[in-house]
């Protein structure tokens, strides 16, 4: 007795179809924005190399959480540009410093009903670019780095941050912000650690977003591309200091650390879609070469597949908006 032949083009046939059998579906609580607060200017300002982008003012921010959460997004994580910097990034640690006044100002706004995040590091805020101090011979020092991490930390919390985002890649840094968060009762505030971040090419566009002072490279501190067994360790480490979330950054040349870390990791994992890869797309669709809706939904998408639970993306309102209208 002879059987038919499965076909599986039988489950492609209608869009209906496609949508009843898709084995992966994105949702707009899974996506986090990823937003610019800049001191000193009056109205936002467009980034020339990520289209759509702006950095903010307090108030156009505020509307910004606004809309993400009517639009349904999860969370919003904040980066702050100050007006004057230093060696030792003394904005990041000053209560009323951009970034904190911004966590304020949108907690104000909208209070539990978006998850605020804030970045946990000093490399918007300070005038050498790196994401610590330098020591005498030029080298971030990094355990003078995490003393202040530890303050940052505090006043991101006393702000109103729901969850931190250290992203220094300092050795020690989740131990040392925990303890610190704890020892100033904010025990309740969650550490989203960037536990596997490369040093990547594509973070071009995100040095024009917080106007970096960067010379050089953060090669001795982030990771390098050629390695895939050593973000396992780098994560681990992480989950034994105390993180409560863990990131892999950036997603797209990236996606089998994602996979190998989901596949390993007890808690929530997210992935950040860097700005490298959100203007490649937009430069291929404002010349025609690709659609540019289906590249963004197929982008992000991917991302999930891999394993992300929550995925940082600078499209995240506007795919919210279309999740919303396709429903």
């Amino acid at each position: 007795m002879s059987f038919p032949q499965r076909r599986p083009r039988r489950l492609r046939t209608t869009p209906a179809m496609r949508r009843l059998t898709a084995e992966f579906r994105l949702d707009p609580a899974e996506l986090i924005l990823p937003a610019f607060v800049r001191e000193g200017i009056t109205e936002p300002n467009p980034l020339t190399s990520m289209p759509g982008v702006v950095q903010h003012t307090m108030d156009s921010l505020k509307k910004a959480a606004a809309e993400a959460v009517d639009l349904g997004v999860g969370g919003i994580m904040l980066f702050g540009i100050p007006a004057e910097r230093d060696a030792v990034g003394s904005a990041g640690t000053d209560p009323n410093g951009i970034l904190n006044r911004g966590i304020a100002a949108v907690r104000e706004e909208v209070g539990d009903e978006l998850v605020i995040m804030s970045d946990v590091c000093l490399d918007e805020f300070t005038d050498h670019g790196h994401c610590g101090v330098l020591d005498e011979n030029g080298v971030v020092d990094n355990d003078t780095t995490l003393e202040i991490y530890g303050r940052m930390a505090v006043e991101q919390a006393r702000a109103g941050a729901h969850v931190l985002g250290p992203s220094g890649m300092m050795d020690g840094q989740i131990a040392v912000i925990r303890q610190a968060l704890d020892e100033a009762g904010y025990t309740d505030v969650s550490l989203f650690a960037y536990a596997a971040k490369y040093a990547s090419a594509f973070y071009g566009p995100f040095r024009e977003a917080v106007d970096s002072q960067l010379k050089g490279d953060r090669r001795t501190y982030q990771m390098d591309a050629a390695n895939r067994r050593e973000a396992l360790v780098e994560v681990e480490l992480d989950l034994e200091e105390g993180a409560d979330m863990v990131m892999v950054k950036p997603a797209m040349s990236y996606l089998d650390v994602l996979a190998d870390v989901a596949a390993m990791s007890p808690v929530p994992v997210g992935a950040y879609q860097i700005s490298g890869e959100y203007a490649m797309i937009e430069a291929a669709a404002a010349n025609g070469w690709i659609d540019r809706r289906r590249a963004i939904e197929e982008s992000v998408l991917g991302i999930k597949r891999a394993g992300a639970n929550m995925i940082l993306t600078y499209w995240a309102t506007e795919l919210a908006a279309w999740l919303k209208e396709s429903k």
